[in-house]
Formats: C-alpha cells, sequence, structure tokens
C-alpha cells in the first residue's frame, strides 16, 4: 500500500511535551525511584495506540523497552534507537521556561530532553504510528530500542543488544543519536550537513591516586599528596595521544571540497588526501576539531583534604577520556602509565569501552540514511563523521556491521550547546521533518 499520501497526525509537539513533564533523571534515580520512569512508560500506549496494538513490547530489565513489528521477510531487521532519560538539571540556573513544564511556545518545544533524548524517540514512534495508520508493513522486522538509563551508562540498552544477539538476531542497520544536520559544518564549508556518525570513540574513566605524609600544613614536606597527583594530571596534556585522520573524516572533507569554492575547495581537497595533515591541522584547531583526530583527557573530578590547614594523606583525580578509533582501551591505560611516570601514583580503570570500527559508507546502508536526508532536509548534505560522545550504539556495534548515529533534526551551534545546559529546545518544524526521515527509512527497506 502506497503511503505517499499519508500526513502526519497533529500533536507531536504536545505528546513530546507530555513526555519532557515527567523527570526521567537517570542520575537521580535513587531519590526519584522507578516511579518517573513507569510513568512514561505508562504513558506510551495512550499516546501511541497503534504501536502498541500492533508491536510486541517486552520489558528488557527494569528500564529497557524493546518493540517488534514484524516485517513481510525475514531478512535482517532494522533497529532504530533512543533513550527516554534525562541528565540533572542545576536548580540554579536561569531558564526561560522551567526544564520540566514541557512548555510549548513560538514554534518549539522547550525543557530537558527535547533534544536529547525524547525528541529523537518521539519522532521515531509518529513514524511507525503514521505509518500503521496508513496499513503499512515494512519490508523487514523493525525493532525500536529504547533504554532508560544511556545518561548513567546505559545498562538497559545493553541488556537489549544482548538479548537480541542471544536471540541469532544480527541487525541489517542500527540507527541511534549521534549526528544531526548542522549549518556551516566546518570554516569556509558552506550550506549544511546531515553529519552521520559511522564511528563512535570509546570512553575510558581513570582514576588517579596517592598517598602523602600527613600532619599539619605549617611544615609541609617537599611533594604532597596533593602536589604529586596534581602533578600527574598536568603531565596528561592535549599531547598525550597522536593525532590520527580516520578514513570517515577523509571521505567527508572530499565531500565537503565538491561544495566549496576557489582557495576553500582545494585546501580540502589537499587535507583529505593527506591524512597526516588533516590530522595536524584538525589538531591545531583545538576544541571539537581536534577532538575527531585524538584521544582526548579531561580531568573532571579532584579530591583530597579534611580541612584547611591539614595536609591530605591521600589525594585522588579522577579523568575521562575519549578514545579515538584504532586505539585500545589497553593502550590507552599503557600511555597514560608512561606519561604520568610515576610509580606513587596509582592508575584504576572505573570504566572503559573500546571505540567502535567504521560502518561502511559505500553500501545501500549509507545510500538509503543519505536518500532519507534528502527527503526531510533536502538542502543538507549527507556526510559520514566520527561521534565523540558516547551512545547506547556502542552495545550493538560488537557483533552489528552497520551502525550509524544520527537525530534527522536541525542543531545549530547554539542549540547543540543546550543538550545539557539551559533552554534545551526543539523547534516543531523538526519534529515534523524528523517524522519524515524515519518514515522514508521505514518506506525505503529494501
Amino acid at each position: 500500500m502506497t503511503t505517499a499520501s499519508v500526513s502526519p497526525r497533529p500533536g507531536a509537539d504536545e505528546r513530546l511535551a507530555r513526555l519532557i513533564r515527567i523527570p526521567t533523571v537517570s542520575a537521580e534515580l535513587e531519590e526519584r525511584g522507578l516511579a518517573p520512569f513507569d510513568e512514561l512508560v505508562d504513558l506510551l500506549p495512550e499516546l501511541y495506540p497503534l504501536v502498541h496494538e500492533h508491536l510486541d513490547r517486552e520489558r528488557i530489565t527494569e528500564l529497557g523497552l524493546l518493540y517488534r513489528w514484524r516485517g513481510r521477510s525475514d531478512e535482517a531487521p532494522l533497529v532504530l534507537m533512543a533513550h527516554y532519560d534525562v541528565v540533572p538539571v542545576d536548580e540554579s540556573d536561569a531558564w526561560t521556561y522551567p526544564p520540566f513544564e514541557g512548555r510549548v511556545a513560538g514554534g518549539w518545544v522547550h525543557g530537558r530532553g527535547a533534544l536529547d533524548d525524547k525528541g529523537p524517540l518521539v519522532v521515531v514512534l509518529e513514524a511507525v504510528e503514521n505509518l500503521l495508520a496508513a496499513g503499512f508493513t515494512p519490508a523487514r522486522d523493525v525493532y525500536l530500542s529504547f533504554g532508560g538509563n544511556e545518561e548513567s551508562h546505559g545498562a538497559a540498552a545493553a541488556a537489549i543488544a544482548t538479548t537480541l544477539r542471544d536471540r541469532g538476531v544480527i541487525p541489517w542497520l542500527v540507527l541511534d543519536e549521534g549526528g544531526a544536520v548542522t549549518d556551516s559544518p566546518l570554516p569556509l564549508v558552506p550550506g549544511s550537513a546531515a553529519m552521520i556518525g559511522v564511528g563512535e570513540k570509546g570512553v575510558l574513566t581513570l582514576r588517579l591516586t596517592t598517598r602523602g605524609e600527613g600532619g599539619h600544613s605549617s611544615a609541609p614536606p617537599t611533594t604532597t599528596a596533593v602536589r604529586r597527583v596534581a602533578r600527574a594530571v598536568e603531565r596528561l596534556g592535549p599531547r598525550t595521544f597522536p593525532a590520527r585522520t580516520p578514513v570517515a573524516i577523509s571521505r567527508m572533507l572530499r565531500l565537503f571540497s565538491d561544495r566549496a569554492t576557489g582557495p576553500a575547495r582545494t585546501a580540502l581537497r589537499a587535507l583529505a588526501a593527506a591524512p597526516p595533515v588533516s590530522a595536524q591541522t584538525f589538531a591545531a584547531m583545538g576544541g571539537e576539531a581536534a577532538a575527531i583526530v585524538r584521544t582526548t583527557v579531561a580531568p573532571t573530578m579532584l579530591s583530597g583534604g579534611t580541612a584547611a590547614n591539614v595536609l591530605p594523606s591521600q589525594a585522588s583525580a579522577t579523568v575521562n577520556l575519549r578514545i579515538a578509533l584504532g586505539e585500545t582501551v589497553a593502550g590507552t591505560v599503557e600511555r597514560v602509565r608512561r606519561r604520568v611516570d610515576d610509580p606513587q601514583v596509582q592508575i584504576e580503570v572505573v570504566e572503559g569501552s573500546e571505540p567502535s570500527p567504521e560502518s561502511p559508507v559505500d553500501d545501500e546502508r549509507f545510500a538509503v540514511l543519505a536518500a532519507c536526508v534528502g527527503v526531510s532536509h533536502p538542502d543538507a548534505l549527507p556526510a559520514p563523521y566520527i561521534t565523540m560522545q558516547a551512545t547506547d550504539a556502542r552495545h550493538f556495534h560488537r557483533f552489528s556491521p552497520a551502525v550509524y548515529r544520527f537525530a534527522p533534526l536541525a542543531m545549530s551551534a547554539e542549540l547543540r550547546a543546550t543538550i545539557h545546559g539551559v533552554d534545551e529546545r526543539v523547534e516543531v518544524a523538526e519534529l515534523e521533518r524528523g517524522e519524515r526521515f524515519h518514515r522514508a527509512l521505514l518506506e525505503r527497506l529494501p
């Protein structure tokens, strides 16, 4: 049955707003309990009745939801992912509208989770609901994998991935959050681009701990515990790890060079053809550009001491690293150990996950995603890139050959800064475009 004449039902903005009003803050699970998460799960059948009438749904752990939409064949399925938990809000921050009010105003839906990741979850469900209303059946099975603790290590998504793998389900394509439609993706590159993550950096959290002489601060030794751990952190500067350009980034530069003109086109083509040069260029730019080409090191927590005039006998630092593609957790820990170069500083792995391989960009799966971008955001150039943040998709890349990270919503640099920040919001028109993308993807499954 053709669905070309089907129009999205109105009200996606209010449905998203209702989900935002439920404070599913996974980092506050101990304080809030499971009640907000159960409330959201119980609300979904009211918002999406056809999804819950026609799809099989099961709970995987207390916070994982797995839906199965049976298709016309037993070919490898499509897995669409999202998460319904959000990060905490600093009550001292000045939001235009309260973060859990779910205000719809001026063509925008405001509130925590609008972009990360309840908005992307809604556009998936909107597309499925609309296609079900049209009597559509997908060409192959479609799974919807929704986790409720992505912001606190993603155990629900890990359990869902393990469940599917143990059942022998190897997805044809997995799509999760990650990239978005951005304006001016690189200096000298005009227009907008749909940044489709084809790989994801690994995550490593280390705790550096040392001991020293305690006592009164009036007579400190030459090297205190605090000074020793501070010295270790200082040795882990931006140049701790070498810069290397992933294959996806070279391909991205070639695509962007076709859009650029004059000297910019020449420069981009030269960078695409010389990965060592592009690696050093991106590293010199710092910030997000540098993070694309090297493992990053970010000290995030320091502790030690009980009083202003007492030397602590122990001090520690927590360091978060995002591991570049092609490197490993073990190799990263060893390089940190060599850089710190102090046997009195103990290095403990708090958590670690390997970076992903690069998913293909030259087969029909990436081509289908690019074609769907043409439906939802026709002016955006589909381009591969590397996702620097951790996503739930990392639990699938260990056994699925094609894992991509892309939310089909336009996000300017200013909007991206509201993710985990203040005044997070999504444009209502983008919810419509995101639904259009997913509807096209479901219709175009081979």
